[in-house]
């Protein structure tokens, strides 16, 4: 599938920044935490529990990272990059539960609303904005070229801006003693978690549903394929992402009548078609147009 190349981190470096990006992410969750059971914010505890689980997506990324790198086997003969994909798929449901039990948290605040030190939540969610923001520097490039490192940046870029909102919760506790704003502060950081995640969500589960790749035209690429010279008909086509920056292709190829002898050539010339538009796997099955399938579909079969 076509993309963009950026700017490419090795396995051992990337491996590295991640186990750096999960040390320093637990020891902020747990300074979280103790501030914000001590003063008394339920924004700051909140944004702790999405700390922790920056930690819990970090850890997951890095561990599909080196899932994902091993070989085929026998059992696996697709290998293992999937893995990757899966672990996204993990990333953002636990962003999606904790949204939906900050909200749930923040309303019983509402009804019960407790004072909140606000002193005490600026300093920390000040130091929590400055080990996000290395967090993020350390995951920024990989997360470009996959959905597996993305779903933990975004774990990350959401707890920088809730540490943002935190450190506003706090001066307006100072200044104006405005308590209501930390529930007010915490449906903000779960609205802004759901929002990213929902979005994001959706294209993990294309690949695991094997959908066609995202910007590939299956019905153009039909047409091209049947444009080949020699090429009678093409149908039972399927086209999937093997993984994320794998498109793959498998159709049943009529070839015409008489041409049974340059079924090599009309076959490499499918491929290259195919290695055109982006698809670099593929699998053709050749039929001579006097031993075709018989009620056939185009795309898919019955």
């Amino acid at each position: 599938m076509p993309h963009d190349h950026h700017q490419h981190v090795g396995a051992e470096t990337g491996d590295t920044r991640l186990l750096w990006a999960v040390i320093v992410n637990l020891g902020l969750s747990v300074a979280q935490i103790i501030g914000g059971i001590l003063s008394g914010s339920l924004a700051l505890i909140a944004d702790a529990l999405h700390n922790l689980s920056d930690a819990a997506a970090l850890v997951i990324a890095f561990a599909a990272r080196k899932i994902a790198r091993k070989s085929a086997t026998a059992n696996m003969t697709f290998g293992y990059g999937r893995a990757e994909v899966v672990a996204a798929l993990i990333n953002y449901t636990t962003l999606i539960l904790l949204g939906i039990y900050l909200i749930y948290e923040a309303v019983l605040r509402l009804f019960d609303p407790e004072g909140v030190d606000g002193w005490l939540v600026v300093i920390i969610a000040g130091i929590a904005l400055v080990i996000d923001l290395v967090t993020a520097a350390l995951t920024w490039a990989m997360s470009k070229d996959s959905l597996n490192i993305r779903a933990a940046f975004l774990h990350n870029l959401a707890d920088a801006l809730g540490s943002v909102a935190v450190i506003v919760a706090g001066t307006l506790i100072l200044l104006f003693d405005w308590q209501i704003i930390d529930p007010l502060v915490t449906f903000g950081i779960a609205g802004y978690i759901l929002w990213m995640s929902f979005s994001e969500i959706g294209g993990v589960i294309r690949i695991l549903m094997l959908g066609s790749p995202v910007g590939v035209d299956t019905d153009d690429i039909l047409e091209k394929l049947r444009a080949v010279d020699g090429v009678d008909d093409i149908h039972h086509l399927h086209l999937w992402q093997m993984q994320e920056h794998e498109a793959a292709l498998e159709a049943h190829v009529v070839v015409s009548e008489g041409r049974w002898t340059d079924a090599d050539e009309i076959k490499a010339r499918l491929k290259k078609t195919l290695v055109d538009a982006g698809i670099g796997h593929s699998t053709l099955e050749l039929e001579c147009a006097r031993h075709a399938c018989l009620d056939t579909q185009s795309i898919g079969h019955a």
